[in-house]
C-alpha cells in the first residue's frame, strides 16, 4: 500500500521526504541526498514503461495510473511517493484509489511564498509563476521532450484545487494536514506527529528511535541541506535552459518572506484568488 506525500510544487514536499527518508532509509538517521531515491516521484515515466505503457500516449499513461500502482504495491509492504498531482479523475481515470493507497500527508505553504519559491525553482517571472498558481493544470513531467513526442505530465491543478483534492482523504481518517510554516518554526513535535500518523496508518505501536529521531531533526537543517547541495549538487535541481547551469534547488527556505519579495499587485491578486482556503489555513 502506498503512503502519498503529496502537496503543490515548492511547498515542503522535499523537506518532508528527507526527513522520513533518513529515518526509515538510514541506520543512524543522519540525512544524506542519495536516500530520497527511497522514495520516489509519482507518476514517473519509468514505472509506465515497465508494464509496457506507450509513454508517448499520454492518454494511454493517464489510462495506466491504477495498473503501475498494483505493480508497484507488494502484500503487507508500505511505501512511500512523491506527488504534485492533484487527485484527479479524468474521463473516469483515477489517480489512485482506497485499495492501493493507505493514506496521504498533505504538505501546504502560504501561496504568497510558494510563488517566489517557484519562480526560482522554474526559471520563471513572478508574475508567470502567479499565474501558474492561479490557472495551472499541468506541468511537464520527468521525460518532457516535445522534439520527441514524448508528453509527459504531471496533473499538478492549480494552488486551491491541489489542496482541496486530497482532503478526500480526510473522510477515511487516512489524512493529516503538514503545515510548512509549522514544521519550519516547531520541526520536533511535526515530525514526531508525521511519525505517528504513519505508525497508525499501519495499525502499528509508535516507538521512536530517539537517536535516529535527533539526528534527523539535526542533519536536514536548511542550511545543512543548502551546504550539501553547494559542495555535491543536487539531483533534483532544474537547469536553467539558458545557460545549461543547474538552478539551486536550496535558494532562501525560511528566509523567502512574501512581505520583502512581492509586490502589491501579484500579493493582492493571490490573496483573492485563494481567499477562502488562505482563511481556512490562517494565511490571511
Amino acid at each position: 500500500m502506498i503512503i502519498w506525500l503529496a502537496s503543490y510544487p515548492k511547498s515542503g514536499n522535499t523537506l518532508v521526504r528527507s526527513m522520513l527518508s533518513a529515518y526509515f532509509f538510514s541506520k543512524d538517521g543522519i540525512y544524506d541526498f542519495e536516500q530520497l531515491k527511497n522514495i520516489k516521484q509519482f507518476p514517473k515515466t519509468a514505472l509506465f514503461e515497465k508494464i509496457g505503457v506507450d509513454i508517448t500516449d499520454e492518454k494511454e499513461i493517464i489510462k495506466n495510473y491504477i495498473n503501475v500502482q498494483t505493480n508497484l504495491i507488494k502484500k503487507n509492504s508500505v511505501k512511500f511517493f512523491k506527488t504534485h498531482s492533484y487527485l484527479f479523475n479524468i474521463k473516469n481515470n483515477k489517480f489512485t484509489d482506497l485499495d492501493h493507497s493507505l493514506g496521504a500527508i498533505y504538505i501546504v505553504r502560504d501561496p504568497r511564498n510558494v510563488v517566489t519559491s517557484w519562480a526560482n525553482h522554474s526559471n520563471y517571472t513572478i508574475e508567470e509563476a502567479a499565474n501558474g498558481l492561479i490557472n495551472a493544470n499541468k506541468i511537464p513531467g520527468d521525460l518532457y521532450k516535445p522534439e520527441d513526442k514524448i508528453k509527459s505530465y504531471v496533473y499538478v491543478g492549480n494552488w486551491n484545487g491541489n489542496y482541496n483534492s486530497w482532503k478526500s482523504f480526510k473522510y477515511e481518517d487516512r489524512y493529516l494536514l503538514i503545515k510548512y510554516e509549522d514544521l519550519i518554526n516547531n520541526k520536533e513535535l511535526y515530525f514526531k506527529k508525521i511519525l505517528r500518523f504513519i505508525s497508525k496508518l499501519q495499525k502499528k505501536e509508535f516507538i521512536l528511535d530517539d537517536t535516529k529521531f535527533k539526528n534527523v531533526i539535526e542533519s536536514t537543517n536548511f542550511q545543512k541541506m543548502k551546504s550539501l547541495e553547494e559542495k555535491k549538487g543536487f539531483f533534483e535541481a532544474k537547469k536553467n535552459l539558458k545557460t545549461g547551469k543547474r538552478i539551486t534547488f536550496f535558494n532562501l527556505g525560511p528566509k523567502n518572506d512574501w512581505k520583502k519579495l512581492l509586490n502589491k499587485e501579484i500579493t493582492k491578486k493571490i490573496e483573492t484568488a485563494f481567499k477562502k482556503e488562505m482563511l481556512e489555513l490562517g494565511y490571511l
